[in-house]
């Protein structure tokens, strides 16, 4: 991960603890996905996907979450679900976009519900 990168995931975890959310893994993985973030918040745990970006000119960091990625990270939401017995469990999909100006923090946005399973 670059430095950017890792700047944007501590942002996002500190952003999220600061809200209230525990934190219950970082960079989750399966063979072919990773989770940037899972936390839970009351009975709701949170698949998160965080974009850090430096400016716009390619687009908001929220559409880079394509659909092909969020296949990703509902297939690794699945298997984190069915090995840590939180089926009982309401969750949503996530996206925190971090801005950043040189090595500070700009603004965060968070998007709760950014995408759905179909």
């Amino acid at each position: 991960m670059n430095a950017k990168g890792k700047l944007g995931e501590d942002c996002a975890a500190n952003f999220l603890i600061e809200r209230g959310y525990s934190i219950l893994e970082r960079n989750f993985r399966i063979r072919s996905a990773e989770i940037d973030i899972i936390a839970q918040i009351d009975n709701m745990i949170a698949f998160v996907e965080v974009k850090a970006r430096s400016n716009i000119r390619h687009g908001l960091p929220s559409e880079a979450v394509n659909l092909r990625k969020q296949k990703k990270i509902i297939e690794a939401a699945s298997v984190f679900l069915q090995n840590e017995k939180f089926s009982d469990y309401a969750c949503r999909f996530d996206v925190i976009e971090v801005y950043l100006r040189g090595d500070f923090i700009e603004e965060v946005n968070h998007i709760e519900n950014a995408f759905e399973v179909v």
